[in-house]
């Protein structure tokens, strides 16, 4: 996977060049390292001292903010197994409606904007984490930036001018969550037993990774269906990822790719067991009121559009829904 320093993109020096990289990345692999893109090493790992923070409760009292039964309301705390990696058809990937999940050992806690009624925040009581709450909503409108620079230089790939995807965006309906992977046995994920995040495409418009140095996210291999590749933790990085409804929108010119989480190839255990895992994906979709058709530039006579116009609200809805 191609490792982009964004900051030439950022300070202008060379915006062309990182986004003819950040293109061509999203083409081939829908996957990109980025580094120098907007957030200090500081700002990012006092975020995942509160996801250490927020995990470490009891289980009863992360369940004072539980995850309604339904994922037509996606905010709160899943507890490990209530999340399915649902595939529904329209990916454009290589997986199967018959293909079974395998279990899926992790426990997240999911959070939005705050004036979102469609999906309100569900947080813990205020004395369980003092300053939880705060530190998370900073943290979403903090990516929201990045998710925004990202979006410009997309655009200029395109030929667009780079307020134009961002104008698609602007609520923003997206998704902040912390996630933990807790211990478990090498032998059940060597196994096929169990899974950290068993195969499946994300279906947004892209995903911002923020991962510790645990390792064994792996991609699915662009040139050999089935074939998967390490994608190991950079220090001060971001991982980048193409979601289905980004391909959907630039009618297949770009990738989403089918992506897991398993045993890192160089995994240390103790006493056999992988050690715990945390990450924070941070989830970009469209507006939700709006409708959107092919970006322009993506289709012709001789190369039609695939799709028909769709609701952004409707197409994340489905897949929300599939997912508990």
């Amino acid at each position: 996977i191609p490792i982009i320093d964004f900051a030439p993109f950022l300070d202008g020096s060379a915006k062309q060049q990182a986004t003819d990289q950040l293109l061509g990345s999203f083409k081939s692999y829908g996957f990109v390292y980025l580094t120098n893109f907007g957030l200090s090493n500081e700002e990012v790992q006092e975020m995942f001292d509160w996801s250490k923070r927020f995990f470490a409760l009891p289980h009863e009292t992360k369940m004072l903010a539980p995850h309604p039964d339904s994922g037509m309301h996606h905010r709160g705390y899943s507890f490990p197994g209530q999340e399915k990696e649902s595939q529904l058809p329209d990916s454009g990937d290589s997986a199967t409606e018959a293909e079974i999940p395998l279990p899926s050992v992790k426990e997240s806690f999911d959070i939005g904007r705050e004036d979102d009624d469609l999906m309100p925040n569900i947080w813990p009581p205020d004395h369980i984490l003092p300053g939880l709450k705060e530190s998370c909503l900073a943290f979403y409108w903090k990516c929201h930036e990045v998710e925004k620079n990202i979006l410009r230089a997309l655009a200029l790939g395109f030929g667009l001018e780079e307020e134009w995807p961002v104008r698609y965006h602007g609520m923003p309906d997206n998704g902040l969550r912390l996630q933990h992977y807790p211990s478990v046995a090498l032998e059940s994920v060597l196994t096929n037993k169990v899974a950290r995040i068993s195969n499946h495409t994300d279906f947004d418009t892209l995903t911002i990774l923020f991962q510790d140095n645990v390792g064994g996210l792996e991609v699915e291999d662009p040139n050999e269906s089935g074939r998967f590749l390490a994608v190991p933790p950079i220090p001060n990085s971001i991982i980048v990822n193409a979601g289905d409804f980004l391909q959907r929108w630039s009618n297949d010119m770009i990738r989403s790719t089918l992506h897991r989480v398993r045993a890192p190839p160089d995994a240390v255990t103790k006493d056999g067991m992988l050690p715990d895992r945390y990450s924070i994906p941070y989830f970009c979709a469209a507006d939700f009121s709006i409708v959107v058709d092919s970006i322009p530039g993506t289709w012709s006579a001789d190369y039609p559009k695939k799709y028909e116009p769709v609701s952004v609200e409707e197409y994340v809805m489905k897949q929300f829904a599939a997912d508990y």
